[in-house]
């Protein structure tokens, strides 16, 4: 790595150029009389000021340390410098199915240099079999980076990138596809592929890990293999997401693409089905269905492309004392939908019926879902969703809120009229909509 990408800038980069330091070196800093050995690590660009430095203890700790004018930088041993891979690249093993691994970002699919403790995307299948070797026993492995961001700053626009990538692999005959995400927006791609890409031939499987590959605690190998386990072994076609099933390393859980939810910041087990049943159970070396897939896995069957969302559209949970203003701003600004999180079956304020009407008569699509984990709408019961109904609120279902502003997104831009779009969103395409609820779809977070 070089100084250019390592996160340093100002005093600490002035030193380090002036030395001619690169990020794995070993270094002895000089700061008020005391000295600190270590390997140079590269620093977060974000948190921390330009005059702070960190290094890799030979305990194996890292630590941070403020610079001054005064401090000095001794480089004491070169790292070892190693070539740049190619960024898509393939190990072909007969009698193995193909997978294809599409990396986004994330931690699931980096690889840790032990040399600096810098973790790096895995850019390729010999990356990939370095850092996992099981893979070998699965499939052949084609890997292509085709974008590298925090997956919170994922955008509409990047779902249509990546369900034209996923199109293009299926097209060229893979017997699956792996997408190694960041977990906090997992859901939201998911939903958005399960719209995007339709009729697909084979199984869509998004990964993403919880804690990463330099850490002993690590979900990432593990859910890694049983991602391309899944890919190559389930006997589906649609877009589901596979993460751990419980909070051990026994078995990981894959759940439907428009019926998962993040449901705890860092547990392995955070991702579970909402209102919906995992559709499989992925062990060490075996697939087990555990409730039906909406698509068998078929090679003869032909993707179709739908990869357009409108991106002017938001998510507004209600709360006590929401302004009718915030719902106007909406229209001011030109969006073309918004998706209310109401309490309960579908409930806002009566204070805010009036700014609603007034963002329908405006042409903007107006549809209720509920900020309960379980359960779903149901506006005709109290008279505030009745007289939310009438004014032209449209009723989700059982849709997760995240899933219903996804495929509002999808079915403004795929749709000729307002009339048509609202029709489509309430149009069970790809296992978004149960009509029928049941009551053992409950299930809090640990339950067996």
């Amino acid at each position: 790595m070089s100084l250019d990408d390592s996160g340093y800038s100002g005093l600490v980069l002035e030193k380090l150029s002036r030395s001619k330091i690169q990020v794995g070196d070993t270094i002895r800093i000089t700061k008020d009389g005391e000295e600190f050995t270590g390997v140079l690590m590269p620093r977060s660009q974000v948190g921390s000021d330009a005059a702070h430095i960190i290094i890799k203890l030979d305990s194996g700790y890292n630590i941070g340390l403020r610079l001054n004018q005064e401090s000095t930088i001794r480089r004491i041993k070169g790292g070892t410098r190693k070539r740049t891979t190619k960024v898509e690249d393939s190990m072909e093993k007969k009698n193995l199915p193909r997978v294809s691994i599409l990396s986004t970002g994330g931690t699931i699919a980096s690889k840790v240099d032990y040399r600096t403790g810098a973790v790096n995307p895995a850019l390729s299948a010999q990356d990939l079999y370095d850092t996992v070797p099981e893979l070998e026993n699965y499939a052949n492995v084609h890997a292509k980076v085709i974008m590298s961001v925090l997956s919170e700053n994922i955008a509409p626009s990047d779902w249509g990138n990546i369900a034209r990538k996923v199109a293009s692999e299926i097209q060229a005959g893979t017997d699956g596809v792996v997408i190694a995400h960041g977990t906090d927006t997992l859901g939201f791609t998911s939903a958005a592929l399960s719209f995007a890409l339709q009729n697909i031939p084979v199984p869509v499987v998004l990964v993403g890990s919880q804690r990463s590959s330099d850490r002993p605690s690590s979900d990432a190998a593990m859910n890694l293999i049983g991602a391309v386990n899944l890919a190559t072994k389930a006997d589906a076609a649609e877009v589901m997401v596979l993460m751990h099933g419980e909070s051990g390393d026994s078995f990981l859980h894959a759940h439907r693409g428009t019926k998962v939810r993040k449901l705890h910041t860092s547990r392995r087990d955070a991702f579970q089905s909402v209102n919906e049943y995992p559709l499989f159970r992925v062990d060490e070396d075996s697939v087990t269905e555990l409730h039906p897939p909406l698509l068998r896995r078929n090679l003869e069957r032909k993707i179709k492309l739908k990869a357009k969302f409108e991106e002017k559209v938001a998510l507004l949970k209600t709360f006590p004392g929401i302004e009718g203003t915030l719902v106007e701003n909406l229209i001011q600004t030109d969006y073309k939908g918004i998706v209310i999180e109401g309490t309960g079956l579908g409930h806002a304020p009566d204070s805010l019926q009036p700014s609603i009407k007034k963002a329908i008569d405006a042409g903007v699509v107006v549809a209720m879902t509920s900020q309960c984990i379980f359960g779903r709408t149901d506006m005709d019961v109290y008279r505030s969703g009745v007289e939310l109904l009438d004014i032209g609120v449209v009723s989700c279902e059982d849709m997760l809120p995240e899933t219903a502003l996804v495929k509002l997104m999808w079915s403004l831009a795929n749709s000729k009229d307002i009339e048509n779009a609202k029709n489509l969103l309430l149009t069970p395409l790809a296992g978004e909509i149960d009509m029928r609820s049941e009551e053992s779809d409950y299930k809090i977070l640990g339950e067996t």
